[in-house]
């Protein structure tokens, strides 16, 4: 079986499942990259092989780094709304030979990770502040 590269397993994907932009998945490789670069440099388990819910929190860091309060939008643009589209992904390169998986690994893993408002949305609304707590400031001399 010939081995496939990663360009042109994602140039078939696009054309077989339109869910996803090209883009999603090379940043879905590059957020697995960052997760083995993390490990690595938090000398935690240094194995290749990362499961769902670790790949997971690795987007999660990746992406808040690259594109910070947008992420939802680019996420939008390129068809990912929830974690199970990064499953998804991640199980259409396995069958396209790009990436391997453990007899343990399957979509499951990447079903209720995380809400993309809470991962992406929150951290970037100002903190609220009660009228008790503006009251109790005190007041700045001119």
């Amino acid at each position: 079986m010939k081995k496939i590269g990663f360009a042109e397993a994602v140039d078939a994907l696009v054309k077989s499942d339109t869910r996803y932009d090209r883009e999603a998945y090379s940043f879905l490789r590059d957020a697995l990259d960052f997760t083995l670069k993390q490990r690595k440099k938090n000398k935690e388990d240094e194995s290749r092989h990362v499961a769902g819910q670790d790949l997971l929190e690795g987007v999660r860091l990746f992406a808040l780094r690259e594109f910070g309060p947008m992420v939802t939008t680019v996420f939008a643009y390129w068809g990912v709304h929830r974690c199970e589209d990064f499953g998804e992904m991640v199980f259409n390169l396995i069958e396209a030979g790009v990436f391997g998986k453990s007899e343990r690994d399957s979509r499951e893993d990447f079903r209720n990770g995380y809400s993309f408002q809470d991962a992406f949305v929150l951290p970037f609304q100002p903190q609220k502040f009660s009228k008790r707590s503006a009251v109790e400031r005190p007041a700045q001399k001119p």
